[in-house]
């Protein structure tokens, strides 16, 4: 190989590298976001929602974690898992409407929760797990923005919409997708169809080999009786 040949090898590989070095970072930073887990829920249903936080700096620690829950679709029943070495505040607002749930209607509703008093430290993340129910049953997603702040005093916020193309925003806020109970409920209704026909196919099955196990008997039984009948008359 020529000098000039090495030469255009080399830069070749060495911008192949810095290609690779750069989507690997972008991919890191494109996933190094606070997000809802799972990803989807049934509507109506109750589930329990992990915020994942990994810390995105390497000179700071998080200190402090809130979530806003929507009040234009509240959600009765709130309930927070403890973290270890976080206090957990839950703020409740007043309705402007109040809405109609099973047993009465709810006048207020969980606003926002707060974590505070840990610490994440670069290179980690932490789970803070919520239980909610029953979720929103007219819009097909739900938003919870949120914040996170830094030992440094940095606040950065999570409250962008997502969107739904490829394009994502610098700080999207964590997503839960809410899927049609129907769909559910109309797999419960083939799995039930399906039990019912087995145990209908087995019931038939039975019914047969006890009618099979009869007439065998009735041939047997005959089958004796004619032998006796026989062995009476030689004997007389």
């Amino acid at each position: 190989m020529s000098v000039r040949a090495l030469r255009h090898a080399r830069r070749a590989a060495a911008v192949g590298g810095l290609a690779a070095v750069s989507v690997a970072a972008l991919a890191a930073a494109a996933s190094a976001h606070v997000t809802a887990n799972p990803r989807s829920a049934e509507q109506g249903s109750y589930t329990k929602v992990s915020f994942r936080v990994p810390n995105e700096r390497d000179n700071a620690s998080t200190t402090e974690v809130r979530v806003d829950l929507p009040t234009d679709h509240p959600i009765a029943h709130v309930s927070v898992r403890p973290a270890p070495g976080w206090k957990v505040t839950v703020d409740k607002t007043k309705l402007s409407t109040p809405v109609k749930i099973e047993g009465g209607e709810l006048s207020e509703a969980v606003s926002r929760i707060t974590w505070t008093g840990g610490k994440i430290d670069p290179g980690q993340f932490e789970e803070f797990d919520v239980s909610l129910g029953p979720l929103p049953t007219g819009v097909d997603r739900v938003l919870f923005k949120a914040e996170q702040k830094y030992s440094n005093g940095e606040v950065v916020t999570w409250d962008q919409d997502p969107g739904t193309g490829a394009d994502e925003p610098e700080h999207p806020a964590p997503e839960l997708k809410l899927t049609p109970k129907a769909a559910a409920t109309q797999t419960a209704g083939a799995v039930t169809a399906k039990a019912a026909d087995d145990d209908g196919s087995a019931s038939d099955g039975t019914a047969r080999l006890l009618g099979g196990l009869g007439l065998a008997a009735g041939v047997i039984g005959a089958g004796v009786g004619g032998f006796g009948l026989a062995r009476g008359r030689s004997r007389s």
